[in-house]
């Protein structure tokens, strides 16, 4: 197997099983994957019918490569194939130590097997449908559901309004707090004792998971002004200096 001794961080394949999944699943998928390195290898596989509709716009947007496999005959599905010789492909040659398997199939469970047996890392993230045989052959499991429709950010209210005439009031651009903030939050610190995150590795992990992410964005000077807007989160500084996050104590009875 290839290696590379300049990486400082494990490199990621993300391959997906667009037949057997929805493409809403995706910027899940990316957010999971981003706490464990760097994702060099992007692809979905799937047939025309399904790459050609509901999947071409999520593969583009969100810079994958597609993998169009022709079905030679009925019944035949060539795309868990090329998934599966993909991946290994990739283990091989060095291009990528983790993998994440974005499907709800249990014919994966052994291609899952064969690359954990070769020492790579394998994720999962799947529906609530996916069988036990396929999330126990992984190192770890995401169940992805379908959120209920909800605003995306939560707008900060202003204190104060300037008024630059008596006929004309200019507000002030709104403050928002997206959502998938609080989740980076909850997903990072899971894996900590102390169930907190420092604030420069959480803003590393959103920069991985969306490069275009910047908290001016939002209507924020930077990362901490952004922690500090939300009530869901606790925001403090350190002993050494620096700044770290995690969820805000429920409010006792």
């Amino acid at each position: 197997m290839a290696n590379h001794p300049g990486d400082a961080e494990s490199r990621v394949a993300v391959l997906v099983d667009c037949d057997n999944t929805t493409p809403e699943i995706l910027e899940y998928a990316l957010r999971v994957v981003a706490q464990f390195g760097r994702v060099v290898l992007r692809r979905g596989y799937g047939n025309h019918s399904t790459l050609a509709n509901k999947w071409q716009e999520a593969l583009v947007r969100l810079a994958f490569t597609p993998c169009l496999q022709y079905q030679y005959a009925a019944g035949k599905n060539t795309s868990d194939i090329a998934l599966a010789l993909d991946a290994v492909e990739a283990l091989f040659d060095g291009r990528a130590s983790t993998f994440c398997i974005v499907t709800s199939d249990s014919d994966f469970a052994y291609l899952c097997r064969k690359l954990r047996e070769r020492g790579a890392t394998v994720h999962i993230v799947g529906e609530a449908k996916s069988p036990d045989a396929l999330r126990n052959a992984s190192d770890q499991f995401f169940e992805w559901a379908k959120p209920a429709p909800e605003p995306e950010s939560i707008v900060v209210e202003s204190v104060a309004l300037k008024q630059t005439s008596k006929a004309e009031i200019v507000k002030p651009a709104p403050k928002l707090r997206p959502k998938f903030i609080v989740e980076a939050v909850m997903l990072l610190a899971a894996d900590t004792p102390e169930g907190k995150v420092g604030v420069g590795g959480l803003g590393s992990y959103l920069k991985r998971a969306d490069p275009s992410f910047s908290p001016k964005s939002y209507g924020h000077s930077g990362l901490l002004d952004m922690l500090k807007t939300y009530d869901l989160l606790k925001v403090q500084q350190e002993a050494g200096g620096h700044w770290t996050a995690r969820l805000a104590d429920k409010p006792t009875a």
